[in-house]
């Protein structure tokens, strides 16, 4: 199964699920306490705001509850972008989806005052010096991006819940895996090293202004309690940059 075919029939559930996310989005704040640490000095300005590889919709109806002025969610499935835009239209949030493979979203140049990616993002990407390159394309001069992503090291560690291990078959240097977890199978997912990502943003011309790991996990699987993400390994991290002003 290729990898659109995979998360199509993945994203199905969000369908599915839409009343339960409606009063999720709601009730509480899909944006984690890590980066809203970091991007609540960025919505107080109201900022106008991308959102690359939008996924559900929950992180953009969050994203306006704290400040953003407006979002636009770009995703490559078709099902995923349909799904959030009922949700933000029920909800009446200025939040608009557009269907797309990136990079290249089909948007205007130094449209967004933000740039917001991550939770399950990176790993479609093969070219991340190409994604980086896009985003400054985006950006205002003086916008930022802000990544929260699975820390590269993730792929390495197993689920067991009495003690961390490293998976014998992965490797952090390799340039891809097959997700064995994957809820519709068999999604080939690539692996960057985290100098990797940095070198990528920082190639692109953007200027890091913020890079952080994190013990806990952005994503826990139903009831499962997988030591590793009990404190004592890496499973996230954070990163701003800002596109520097016109000369």
């Amino acid at each position: 199964m290729g990898n659109r075919s995979a998360w199509e029939a993945a994203s199905d559930k969000y369908v599915q699920e839409h009343q339960e996310l409606l009063d999720q989005a709601r009730n509480s704040s899909s944006l984690a306490a890590v980066e809203l640490e970091v991007l609540r000095p960025l919505l107080a300005e109201s900022p106008a705001v991308v959102h690359l590889q939008s996924g559900h919709g929950l992180d953009d109806l969050a994203l306006v509850a704290e400040g953003a002025r407006s979002v636009v969610g770009v995703d490559f499935s078709s099902v995923t972008a349909k799904a959030a835009q009922l949700r933000a239209d029920e909800l009446g949030v200025n939040c608009r989806y557009v269907i797309a493979e990136l990079p290249g979203a089909p948007l205007r140049d130094g449209c967004a005052d933000l740039v917001y990616t991550g939770k399950g993002a990176l790993i479609w990407l093969p070219d991340l010096g190409s994604w980086a390159e896009d985003v400054v394309r985006l950006l205002r001069p003086g916008g930022h991006l802000f990544v929260l992503e699975a820390h590269p090291l993730v792929p390495l560690w197993t689920w067991d819940e009495d003690e961390p291990r490293i998976r014998p078959d992965r490797g952090y240097f390799e340039r891809s895996h097959v997700n064995d977890t994957f809820p519709a199978g068999g999604a080939v997912e690539y692996q960057a090293t985290l100098a990797g990502i940095v070198t990528a943003v920082l190639g692109a011309g953007l200027e890091l202004r913020h890079v952080a790991e994190h013990a806990e996990p952005f994503f826990r699987w139903g009831d499962l309690d997988a030591a590793a993400w009990r404190g004592r390994l890496p499973n996230t991290f954070t990163l701003l940059a800002r596109k520097p002003m016109a000369r």
